[in-house]
């Protein structure tokens, strides 16, 4: 026997099970907290992009994750922009999240006419917009179809659902309204379940029906 050398009982198999639990969970932890975390779509507010049923991951690093339990965020790739899909604490009650597409950021002159969207004066192409009700509110109740002009404040997004008659977003300024920086959780990166929303509809046996596969693994966009 060398000197000094001193012998280790081996770990029992109890020990080294609870062990692997502990970082397993540790890492789990620490993924969803400055990483990934996972959503479920509970609305119709996002259609076509999203459906009630989606089940996505939300990339925090884009923006840069905030540190848990406190007001701090770490740097980020990049600054949200126009047409970021993003999860975001809702205003008037931060433990609700909310999904929309950012249309505007800090600066920008946003306006609403007649159902089409206009920003710094330029009307927006949005492809992924959808229309449920052609008629036109006029706007002074009612901003769903008629907003604005009003210039989106430094350090804020403005944000609408792709469902642009059936949401409730940042045209609602008593509700939503203006999104501050600090309230973003992440940018909606992609599905990796889905599944339509009806009766026994978790039911193993219902999946090869009931489970919309060809949104699995879709990249939101």
């Amino acid at each position: 026997m060398n000197a000094g050398r001193t012998d280790r009982k081996p770990k029992s198999l109890l020990r080294e099970y609870s062990e692997a639990i502990v970082y397993a969970i540790l890492l789990t932890v620490v993924l969803r907290a400055f990483v990934l975390q996972a959503f479920r779509i509970p609305s119709e507010s996002m259609l076509d992009t999203l459906l009630v049923g989606d089940f996505l991951f939300v990339n925090k690093l884009d923006f840069g994750p905030k540190i848990p339990f406190t007001d701090t965020r770490l740097p980020g790739l990049r600054q949200p922009g126009p047409g970021d899909v993003i999860v975001f604490q809702y205003p008037e009650d931060p433990r609700r999240d909310y999904i929309k597409r950012c249309v505007a950021t800090g600066g920008m002159v946003v306006e609403v006419k007649d159902k089409d969207l206009f920003v710094d004066g330029k009307k927006r192409v949005e492809p992924y917009v959808k229309h449920i009700d052609a008629s036109i509110h006029p706007g002074s109740a009612d901003p769903r179809d008629n907003f604005g002009p009003y210039t989106v404040p430094p350090g804020n997004l403005f944000m609408m659902g792709d469902n642009r008659d059936n949401s409730t977003d940042s045209r609602v300024l008593s509700q939503v309204g203006f999104v501050p920086f600090e309230n973003i959780v992440g940018r909606a990166q992609m599905i990796f379940f889905s599944i339509a929303e009806g009766e026994h509809a978790w039911m193993f046996w219902r999946w090869p029906t009931a489970v919309r596969w060809n949104r699995i693994f879709s990249i939101v966009r």
